[in-house]
C-alpha cells in the first residue's frame, strides 16, 4: 500500500477512535508540521503548535472531506495556526540560538540566526520545502510522502530554495541539497 493510501486509512481508523491510528499520524507528520512551524516563529512556539495542531486537527477530522488529503489540509492548519500566533505577538525574535547545538561558538550561532533569517524571508513554497530537509532532516521523498508534493516539485522547490538561500546569505555555488 503505498503512503497516501495507508494515510487514508489510518484517518479513516483515527476518525473511529483508534488510539493507535492517531499516534501512527503524530508520527509520521509532526516533524513536516514542526517544520512548517519553524519557517513561521520561534523554536519554542513551534513545539507548542505542533501540540495544538494536531489536537486541533483531531477535533475537526470529521469535516476532512477526503480522507488521503490529510498532509495539505494538516498543513494549512499548522500555517493558520503560525499565522495567528503572529498576529498574536506582533513582533517575533528570530531564536535560531536554541536551534544550535550548546556547544557550538558564537560564530556558529549568528551564522544559524542569518540561515534562519533568510530562510523565512523566502517565497512559502521553498522556505518550508528547506525548513524539512535542512532543519528536520528529511529526505526528499519523505518531505514529497508527508507533505502531498510530487517528488519532482520538491526537487524543484529544494534547489531553487537553496539557490535563493546561497544568494541571501552571499554564498557562492556549493554543494546541493540532495533530495
Amino acid at each position: 500500500m503505498d503512503e497516501g493510501g495507508t494515510t487514508a486509512v489510518l484517518v479513516l481508523a483515527a476518525r473511529g477512535g483508534d488510539a493507535a491510528a492517531v499516534r501512527s499520524l503524530y508520527v509520521r507528520f509532526a516533524r513536516v508540521v514542526h517544520g512548517v512551524l519553524l519557517g513561521y516563529v520561534q523554536h519554542a512556539d513551534a513545539d507548542d503548535l505542533t501540540q495544538d495542531v494536531f489536537q486541533t486537527a483531531l477535533q475537526r477530522l470529521s469535516e476532512l472531506r477526503e480522507p488521503a488529503a490529510f498532509p495539505g489540509w494538516l498543513l494549512r492548519i499548522a500555517r493558520n495556526a503560525a499565522l495567528n500566533r503572529l498576529r498574536q505577538a506582533r513582533v517575533v525574535e528570530i531564536d535560531a540560538a536554541s536551534m544550535v547545538d550548546g556547544s557550538a561558538g558564537p560564530d556558529t550561532r549568528l551564522e544559524a540566526q542569518q540561515a534562519l533569517a533568510a530562510i523565512r524571508n523566502l517565497p512559502e513554497a521553498y522556505r518550508e520545502t528547506l525548513m524539512l530537509r535542512l532543519v528536520e532532516g528529511l529526505s526528499g521523498p519523505e518531505i514529497s510522502a508527508r507533505t502531498g508534493l510530487t517528488p519532482g516539485t520538491v526537487r524543484v522547490n529544494l534547489h531553487r530554495g537553496m539557490g535563493l538561500l546561497r544568494r541571501a546569505l552571499g554564498i557562492g555555488a556549493t554543494r546541493e541539497v540532495e533530495a
